[in-house]
């Protein structure tokens, strides 16, 4: 008995423990956020359009307690809020929406923005629009200036996401907003690495469409918001799918109401505590960045190393193979770049961006620290990296 409960266990004996540092990627469900959405899922499981009985009722009800929930982190109002599956529709929307309703014009955006606003921007193109993509600063930032020498008469948009995915960089939204709304140009952010990191005021960023993906701030997958100003100026969006006329005529499909649910209480969750998750977070990734300079030569922080998140530390390593350097931290989860764009072969496009050659590009990790890290995991994570770093150029 006692040999074979040995030999059942040896495979995870054999299997190092598993060091979470890819937060960026996607986030743990907080266990808080699944108690708030069991209901929704089974005994409340109705359809939120079904105004003829109790449960569709109390579904509706759950959906605009959320929406006003939603609102209320955004200083926005409720009407203004919208629910989409993700950050990636939600940009589809913002931009393609204000385009088409638009019939044409000029769009702005960043090298550096996440593909889900690259690849809309690149459909823009197909549609006979002008888009101007703006470099950043080895930095990874984007002065206001920068934008305002771009715009145009024929300028319909600029988008400028809030924080970037890969290097972790704060861009001056609020300045871009107040530049955009002097001139009468509507200002989109895609805001899904911010969500839940950052506070975020749409009045005071003056921002006109803003994207939200929940399970980047601990909520569930497939859910996620568009900010819609709708006055001051009203923003018109042509919508990209139809079907049922679902939140306001924007987004037609049945609405998941335990993962709006969800969505809403992570958010509330990280208003109350994110203060103090956020000074945690960055003392980790400070001791983090401490260890690996102290024990190697040759590396660097990619992206600004004070306007950034809290919990993101991009390094580059030189005179290392990216792969190898991967493979080796098997009991690590960290990455080498965007997940979104982890299927593309080449460098990440954020960092040659920055200036670096492809061959640093590539040797490149992204640290992202989340709710769950402690500093057990930092010391475990910094001596891999280390080790691996150590051995990979000893080859």
């Amino acid at each position: 008995m006692g040999d074979s409960d040995d030999q059942l266990a040896s495979p995870a004996k054999r299997t190092p423990a598993l060091v979470y540092l890819d937060h960026h990627a996607t986030t743990p469900m907080d266990p808080r956020v699944l108690d708030a959405m069991l209901p929704y899922l089974r005994e409340d499981f109705g359809n939120a359009a079904s105004t003829s009985h109790a449960l569709g009722w109390r579904a509706e009800a759950a959906v605009e307690e959320a929406r006003e929930s939603i609102a209320s982190a955004l200083s926005a109002r409720p009407g203004e809020v919208v629910f989409t599956s993700g950050a990636t529709e939600s940009n589809n929307l913002a931009l393609l929406g204000v385009a088409s309703a638009a019939g044409g014009g000029h769009v702005i955006s960043v090298v550096s923005e996440h593909p889900a606003v690259l690849d809309p921007c690149r459909q823009l193109e197909r549609m006979g629009l002008d888009v101007t993509l703006l470099p950043i600063s080895p930095q990874g930032l984007i002065e206001p200036g920068a934008v305002e020498a771009a715009l145009r008469e024929d300028t319909l948009l600029v988008s400028v996401m809030a924080a970037n995915n890969e290097i972790g960089v704060l861009q001056p939204i609020a300045e871009i907003g107040a530049l955009c709304h002097g001139r009468g140009v509507f200002f989109h952010s895609d805001a899904a690495q911010a969500g839940g990191r950052i506070a975020l005021d749409v009045q005071a960023s003056r921002i006109d469409l803003l994207s939200l993906s929940a399970h980047k701030f601990y909520g569930p997958k497939g859910v996620g918001v568009l900010f819609v100003r709708g006055r001051d100026p009203r923003v018109r969006l042509e919508p990209r799918q139809w079907g049922g006329g679902h939140e306001g005529g924007l987004r037609s499909g049945t609405l998941p109401v335990a993962q709006i649910v969800g969505m809403a209480k992570a958010l509330e969750i990280c208003r109350a505590e994110g203060h103090a998750e956020q000074s945690r977070l960055r003392g980790l990734r400070d001791g983090l960045w401490q260890r690996l300079s102290s024990e190697l030569e040759g590396i660097r922080i990619n992206g600004d190393p004070e306007q950034r998140l809290a919990g993101n530390l991009n390094v580059a390593f030189e005179g290392v193979d990216g792969e190898r350097l991967v493979l080796a931290l098997s009991g690590l989860a960290v990455s080498s770049g965007s997940a979104c764009a982890s299927a593309t072969p080449g460098p990440s496009h954020v960092l040659t961006a920055l200036g670096l050659p492809d061959s640093l590009a590539k040797a490149s990790l992204r640290f992202g620290l989340g709710r769950g890290t402690r500093e057990a995991d930092i010391d475990a994570a910094a001596g891999w990296v280390v080790e691996a770093v150590r051995q990979d150029r000893a080859v």
